[in-house]
């Protein structure tokens, strides 16, 4: 976690065209930011909800702004992630009341968190991304990036798929199970947690490896340092699978497709919320207990 020394002078505003009150929100925030003097830039949806002629792309936006508002829920700020991440412009998220782990900030803290960053008084944090590569039996590529996981899953096949799995070309072991999470400990309070995989606090460089209802109940999830290569290639005797990243992306896979899962160069740069810290989060999204026996008036 660090310090960012930056005088934030230029913010882009994201909202989620799904959500109704997002453009309101948004637009509230905008002025607010104008009437102390930040040039605010639009993504190109919001733009068009507003009536705005110029607005961006996310990449666009992330290249112009210095920081990145963005209203939604989490399914927006992994968007958000990929768009930004050639640029590592820090992100805030205002929760609109979803359950998201990566929107820190509440909307009835909205102006007191801006207020904290626009005097530059906030604090970052880096979040390790995943290079995902898909290369077919045909011979076609597909590479992306993501913030969360990469899931292969049997898609509507009754049947359960074998994964071939290893670690640096090294033998890990062949899931046989509905499908396998790959996350990064950002995307451990995501499908894996659902799953049964640990919480790991998202400040570590580390990769999970989680089986979906393993055939095999001694198949259990796995830890790996962030330095190694996780490979898998699918043995389904000819019936195929489904690839999706941060539930967002998916392309369809066939019998010996190859992925190959790494640590990215690239980061997510997020706000900390000034209000609550991740223990916090933790606390409030999975409805804990708040204050440890013993501990009152610590």
């Amino acid at each position: 976690m660090a310090r960012d020394p930056v005088a934030v002078k230029i913010i882009g505003i994201i909202a989620n065209p799904a959500k109704e009150e997002a453009p309101a929100h948004a637009l509230y925030l905008r002025d607010w930011l104008r009437s102390r003097g930040v040039e605010v830039l639009l993504h190109r949806e919001l733009a068009a909800r507003a009536g705005v002629d110029q607005g961006f792309s996310g990449g666009e936006l992330a290249r112009r702004s210095q920081l990145l508002a963005v209203f939604g829920g989490d399914g927006t700020m992994l968007r958000t992630a990929r768009a930004a991440r050639l640029s590592s412009t820090p992100i805030v998220g205002i929760n609109l009341g979803g359950f998201g782990y990566l929107t820190e900030v509440n909307l009835g803290e909205m102006i007191e968190a801006f207020d904290v960053i626009l005097r530059g008084d906030y604090q970052t944090e880096r979040r390790m991304m995943l290079d995902v590569v898909l290369e077919t039996r045909g011979g076609d590529r597909r590479e992306r990036t993501v913030l969360n996981d990469a899931v292969i899953n049997r898609g509507n096949l009754s049947r359960i798929i074998d994964l071939e799995t290893t670690v640096d070309g090294r033998c890990l072991t062949n899931f046989k199970a509905d499908g396998l999470i790959v996350a990064t400990p950002t995307g451990s309070t995501a499908y894996s947690l659902s799953a049964g995989g640990p919480i790991v606090f998202p400040d570590h460089e580390s990769i999970i490896v989680n089986p979906i209802c393993p055939h095999t109940l001694t198949n259990r999830p796995v830890i790996l340092p962030g330095r190694v290569e996780i490979g898998v290639v699918l043995r389904s005797r000819g019936e195929g699978a489904t690839l999706t990243l941060d539930g967002q992306v998916s392309f369809d896979m066939r019998d010996m497709d190859k992925i190959y899962i790494r640590k990215s160069s690239y980061y997510t740069t997020l706000v900390c919320s000034p209000h609550r810290d991740y223990l916090e989060i933790l606390r409030s999204k999975l409805g804990w207990g708040g204050v440890a026996p013993g501990l009152e008036g610590a």
